[in-house]
């Protein structure tokens, strides 16, 4: 029997995978469906304060490889939110609920996280630093300085399980600095990675960019960043402390793919273009893919192989 159950921090998964923040998980009907997938748990939209519409339409497209998006935060605002995590909590108490925000503000993200405490929320909450598709409003994740301090603030006043999403890094310098911030605070896990930044395409027929905002710029999503993806969740797991478990993110379209995040070190696997492409049914299929490439290789648990990954 091949048993694909994980664990991050105080919950329980059936299986290691889930939907990534901001794909199928803006209203209560698209989060009622991921109760009823093969999901290990999901997670809610990024959400601001109060409810915000966005950026203008066009603002999604499929590409050959992925996609691209400019989406702009688009979502019902917090308390949409957190009531439903807390009415499903009565009603689906082993399903694993995170709780994403993205604050505009630090004082915002101070307000979010009081009313998250002062409630009967019993899941994770997860600090999105790595938003790109907002006009005007660059990534924390690419901040460091401003990392830290936003981290000191909020565990000085937050003591509830939290992680981070981050932006996707290019260097090794960068993963050293990083992981020496994030070593510093008692988090129970990060997301890696958000979409790949400020990417642009163009319609070759029309000679126009495919999105509208941000003059066609958007975050690259899908096959196209896996290798990224792997990179990430690799840095991080070799530089962070073994306490900080890790949600990796990106590029997963097959159980392969999935293999291979947890591979590198990924607790829990998080898919977002794919989910959107076809689906809740995606769950399903990437899972059985994995479990034929596990019993093929002889494991029977995910923590066989986590974190084995074996360089030349």
């Amino acid at each position: 029997m091949i048993d694909l159950t994980t664990t991050l921090n105080k919950l329980h998964f059936k299986t290691p995978l889930m939907n990534a923040a901001g794909v199928h998980c803006a209203t209560t009907t698209e989060l009622d469906d991921l109760l009823d997938s093969q999901a290990g748990g999901l997670v809610t939209k990024s959400a601001t304060l109060q409810p915000r519409t966005g950026n203008p339409d066009p603002r999604y497209a499929n590409l050959p490889f992925g996609s691209i998006n400019s989406m702009g935060l688009p979502n019902q605002g917090l308390d949409y939110y957190l009531n439903y995590a807390n009415a499903t909590a009565l009603t689906h108490p082993d399903f694993p609920i995170l709780l994403s925000l993205a604050g505009q503000s630090l004082a915002e993200n101070l307000q979010m996280l009081e009313r998250i405490q002062a409630s009967a929320f019993s899941g994770l909450t997860e600090l999105n630093l790595s938003c790109p598709n907002v006009p005007g409003k660059p990534q924390i994740g690419y901040d460091f300085d401003q990392m830290k301090t936003i981290l000191t603030a909020v565990f000085q006043t937050f003591n509830q399980p939290l992680g981070i999403k981050l932006p996707p890094y290019f260097d090794l310098a960068q993963f050293d600095l990083v992981a020496d911030i994030l070593n510093q605070f008692p988090l129970a896990f990060i997301n890696t990675i958000n979409s790949v930044g400020n990417g642009l395409f163009i319609n070759l027929e029309t000679e126009t960019t495919v999105i509208k905002p941000k003059g066609g710029f958007g975050g690259i999503g899908g096959s196209y960043v896996k290798p990224v993806a792997l990179a990430n969740v690799r840095a991080f797991r070799q530089r962070l402390n073994p306490a900080i478990q890790i949600i990796g993110t990106g590029g997963v379209v097959s159980g392969g793919d999935l293999f291979e995040l947890i591979l590198c070190g990924a607790d829990v696997v998080q898919i977002g273009t794919t989910l959107a492409q076809e689906g809740t049914p995606a769950f399903g299929r990437i899972l059985t893919e994995l479990e034929r490439i596990m019993a093929q290789k002889g494991y029977a648990t995910l923590a066989d192989f986590r974190g084995n990954l074996k360089t030349l």
